[in-house]
């Protein structure tokens, strides 16, 4: 009882301190999000929990709440269905206004709901029937209420829309479709006199027009406009204060204010602009808007400006996406997909529909610029519709300093009758986009090849900027070749940035399933993302963070030479490097890392004193090289901005391998070791360590001790070339065996030592005249993978230490984002894009970037291995391909045969363009070799000296 009494009293002390300002009034009917929803009535006529009254949380899809059924948008094309899911939702709700309102306007809004829309308020409809799934919309309801009494608020929602274009633009598309009141809703209580809305254009030198709405304007009102920043309530600006025209519904006022600080992605400064409604000096009506004040200049043949500064976006596309939750999320969820752009070192993104409020609200407060879009995915709306929608999505969003552009539709997608509707509603005149096309000025070609085109890109004169490139599907695109897309591109002028395809896999939690299997990203069709549905980081993540950090390092090799000099350029659009902070280590591997648990020693650390580095330069940073310096194994540099925020961590190796495997190799005293032969066998014995090679293979046989054997076989073979055994020669006094080979390998010299420790030496390609099997030179292309391979059951492994870059596999044309360090991971079968229900990061399987030292662990089985070869990659088995791909797509390119495997060359990664489409990086090698060439060399130790311990 004590809570029943309460809560009035709390509500009413509430409305008489804000009535006194005369702020609009919020009242919530649902919950602010998916999180925190409120209970409604709600039955729905198909699939799931059909025709019976119940409970359900909104806002909310009504199919990840248990009703309904699933569909995903392509059902008309690669699914070949009839659209199943046309059932519709009926929701009933019951609240109260206080009597206090009942001469004020009284407006109902819906944040938004799938598809079409009917509102009744006691019986009686609220309006017309609104049609469109992703947009804002609502009714002045205050003729409907019952003040102080229960009034019965209920809402028909057909998921299927009535109008077939708004079907074609909405549904037949490549993402899932929902149904339901998945935004809140709530009432806005406004005075009789009051700003019905406000349109915005604040520039950076402080001018701020705002295009006024107004209803019930008494004579001799005026207006006062006071700025505060935002976050210090106590600091104001100067107030202006305005006289208005009671006439006039629309006017415009005019303020300039001093010392401002604008607003971009960089230093996104806001502020908090109140409008007050006066008369006599007492308070009619308040509205505070947040705004950003910052210049956009559109600039044909030239590009884009935002405060006088040329900009490129380092964008990715955004599906609003929770797989718990469908397209109903929460600020929660806004903040952290805002924050992980941002960790990309991203400054743009672009949606597909106006996202939700708090989105924006993030994109504002952390500094994205966003291209906010109509919806229409490859249709677009009739003209009536659309010209409804842009209204209202052009009236909720105006005001955002993070919106810089308006899409219309997508990939063909877009009415042309349209186009002049976006500066009716908009004081700052954003451009209007075609997305995919070359239209008005603007290219925005999706998924470009490196050499894009005839007289388009680098070669034509219309400013670019492609708003789909680098599709994702499972491992691929993204990070893959991005590096070589965007040096080239940014050697035009008119390069303006581009979009990735996409932000995160969306994968649903089926609520009609009850199998092992959840997670539904149907196949292929929807697992795009540099993120998985929870957000997981894969690899492409930390590729697109060192790719488009906003600090670029010149190429460096360090040797004994090195003094400690870094050269770097500043890629930013307006930070002065100055107001960053770099830091470096020398860090040190522990001797005996692979024999024990020793942690990474730091030899001497430090920050670096940047100097005045503008954006665009390329200036020096040096650290100093102490005595100790060459005790190090690596120099790692951390950036961070000047918010706090970690750029990238960068390493450079400090010794060659064969120095490192040399230290890190745990070496021992043993007997004489020995090399016998036996029929078509040679056996190699140091220590407790026997090595069994066939005389006619060349491979291994048999790896044994007193205790087991261990089951690393059938290697070395090539990978790349083709080699057979010409003979076999032994050296008893150094415990060596030679073998001879035709074609591409010309010898492999096992050693083995005292202590058990096995050296191979591999010389690959060597032309030595005539009997080595080339005459002169010798090319050959189209060399995708190169190196050695052998065969370990993958079932007994545990995980894998190493010392190399790491943590994440990598592609030919995807390594950046792996750095070195002492890396650990546990075996996992993570398939990037399906393994929803498991999705363990970094994945196991695959390339491992500039191998050095590892250590594979087996239970029993375990061993070591070492490189004394620089740029070397190691190979760990092959990742499995997804089972549930609907058109055969292709998750990774085809791995060598053998399951370990030490290489000089592998595969890059494809993206929705084949490899021949992509840049250098992209493309397989050639071998080339002449008579006097050394040849390829691969040196390797094998310490197989632990196995058959528990």
């Amino acid at each position: 009882m004590i809570k029943l009494k309460l809560i009035p009293f709390l509500f009413c002390a509430f409305f008489l301190r804000n009535l006194s300002a005369q702020e609009t009034q919020k009242i919530m009917l649902s919950g602010p999000d998916f999180e925190h929803q409120k209970e409604w009535d709600f039955k729905v006529t198909d699939g799931q929990n059909a025709d019976e009254w119940a409970k359900i949380g909104v806002p909310s899809q009504w199919e990840t709440e248990g009703f309904g059924t699933y569909t995903y948008g392509r059902w008309y094309k690669e699914l070949n269905q009839e659209e199943p899911s046309k059932e519709e939702g009926f929701y009933k709700y019951e609240f109260e206004v206080p009597q206090e309102y009942e001469h004020q306007q009284v407006i109902i809004n819906f944040g938004g709901a799938m598809t079409d829309t009917e509102v009744k308020i006691n019986g009686k409809l609220a309006g017309e029937k609104h049609q469109g799934g992703f947009y804002e919309f609502s009714y002045d309801i205050s003729d409907l209420i019952n003040y102080d009494k229960k009034n019965l608020l209920e809402v028909h929602v057909w998921k299927h829309s009535e109008n077939h274009n708004v079907n074609r633009a909405e549904r037949y598309t490549d993402w899932w479709l929902f149904g339901g009141i998945y935004r809140p809703v709530w009432l806005d209580i406004l005075p009789e006199t009051h700003i019905q809305h406000v349109a915005i254009d604040a520039k950076a030198d402080g001018s701020l027009n705002a295009d006024l709405e107004l209803e019930n304007l008494p004579k001799n009102t005026e207006v006062e406009i006071t700025l505060t920043p935002d976050g210090q309530s106590t600091s104001r600006f100067k107030s202006f204060t305005e006289k208005l025209d009671h006439k006039a519904e629309k006017q415009r006022v005019s303020v300039q204010f001093k010392n401002i600080k604008p607003w971009s992605p960089e230093d996104p400064n806001l502020y908090w602009v109140q409008f007050d409604l006066k008369k006599n000096g007492k308070v009619l009506h308040s509205v505070n808007k947040r705004i950003g004040f910052r210049s956009l200049d559109f600039r044909k043949r030239d590009g884009i400006y935002v405060n006088g500064t040329k900009i490129k976006m380092k964008g990715i596309n955004r599906h609003t996406f929770w797989p718990e939750s469908g397209r109903s999320t929460s600020k929660r969820i806004s903040v952290m997909d805002a924050n992980l752009i941002k960790d990309m070192n991203m400054n743009a993104v672009r949606v597909h529909y106006p996202p939700d409020t708090h989105f924006l609200e993030a994109c504002d407060s952390l500094g994205l610029f966003v291209l906010d879009e109509l919806a229409g995915w490859q249709n677009g709306y009739d003209t009536e519709t659309g010209r409804k929608l842009i209204k209202g999505m052009v009236e909720r969003d105006v005001n955002h300093p993070s919106v810089i552009i308006w899409d219309q539709g997508n990939e063909g997608g877009w009415n042309d009758e349209l186009d002049d509707d976006f500066a009716k509603y908009d004081p700052q005149n954003r451009i209007v986009i075609h997305p995919w096309a070359d239209f008005n000025g603007w290219d925005t070609h999706h998924y470009p090849t490196f050499q894009t085109g005839v007289h388009r890109f680098g070669s034509g004169e219309n400013v670019f900027f492609p708003t789909e490139t680098m599709h994702g599907t499972y491992d691929n695109g993204i990070g893959a070749g991005l590096r070589d897309f965007w040096e080239h591109y940014s050697e035009s002028p008119l390069f303006a940035g581009s979009f990735l395809w996409v932000f995160s896999d969306e994968a649903v939690l089926r609520t009609d399933w009850t199998g092992e299997q959840k997670y539904d990203s149907k196949g292929n069709l929807a697992p795009d993302g540099a993120l998985g549905p929870h957000r997981e980081k894969e690899g492409s993540f930390y590729t697109l963070k060192e790719v488009w950090a906003p600090l670029q390092f010149q190429p460096l090799q360090i040797t004994e030479t090195f003094d400690g000099t870094f050269f770097v350029e500043n890629t930013y659009l307006f930070t002065n490097l100055n107001e960053c902070q770099i830091s470096y280590k020398v860090q040190q591997a522990p001797k005996n890392f692979l024999y024990a648990n020793p942690e990474v020693e730091t030899v001497y650390e430090g920050d670096f004193e940047v100097p005045d580095i503008q954006p665009g330069e390329t200036r020096q940073l040096k650290m100093p090289v102490k005595e100790n310096f060459f005790k190090g194994d690596w120099v790692e540099i951390t950036a961070t901005d000047k918010h706090g925020r970690e750029i990238y961590t960068w390493t450079w190796k400090i010794h060659h391998a064969d120095a490192l495997t040399d230290k890190l190799m745990l070496k021992e005293k043993g007997t004489k070791a020995s090399v016998t032969e036996n029929g078509n066998s040679v056996i190699l014995k140091g220590g407790e360590v026997s090595l069994t090679l066939d005389k006619t293979t060349g491979e291994i046989t048999k790896i044994s001790n007193a205790k087991a054997e261990l089951p690393f076989i059938n290697g070395p073979r090539p990978i790349g070339m083709k080699a057979e055994v010409k003979k076999v020669e032994i050296n008893k006094e150094n415990a060596e065996a030679v073998v001879f080979y035709n074609g591409g390998i010309h010898t492999i010299k096992w050693t083995i030592t005292n202590d058990g420790r096995i050296h191979l030496e591999a010389i690959m390609l060597k032309n030595s005249g005539r009997n080595s099997g080339f005459d002169g030179a010798f090319y050959q292309g189209e060399i995708d993978k190169f190196g050695l391979t052998f065969d370990f059951p993958e079932e007994i492994v545990e995980g894998f230490k190493w010392f190399g870059k790491g943590p994440y596999r990598v592609w030919k044309n995807r390594l950046d984002g792996v750095e070195y360090n002492v890396w650990d991971k546990d075996y996992n079968n993570t398939i990037t894009g399906e393994s929803f229900e498991n999705l363990i990061y970094p994945e196991f399987k695959g390339y491992h970037a500039n191998f050095i030292a590892g250590k594979l662990k087996a239970k029993d089985k375990s061993f070591r291995v070492f490189s004394e070869s620089d740029e070397l990659f190691l190979r760990l088995f092959t990742p499995d391909e997804p089972k549930n791909t609907i058109s055969n797509a292709k998750a990774h390119p085809d791995f060598p045969e053998g399951n370990i495997s030490f290489m000089y060359e592998i595969p890059a990664m494809h993206s929705f363009k084949p490899l021949s489409q992509q840049g250098p990086s992209s493309q397989p090698t050639n071998i080339r070799i002449k008579n006097g060439d050394d040849g390829i060399s691969m040196k390797l130790w094998f310490d197989f000296r632990d196995f058959g311990k528990n």
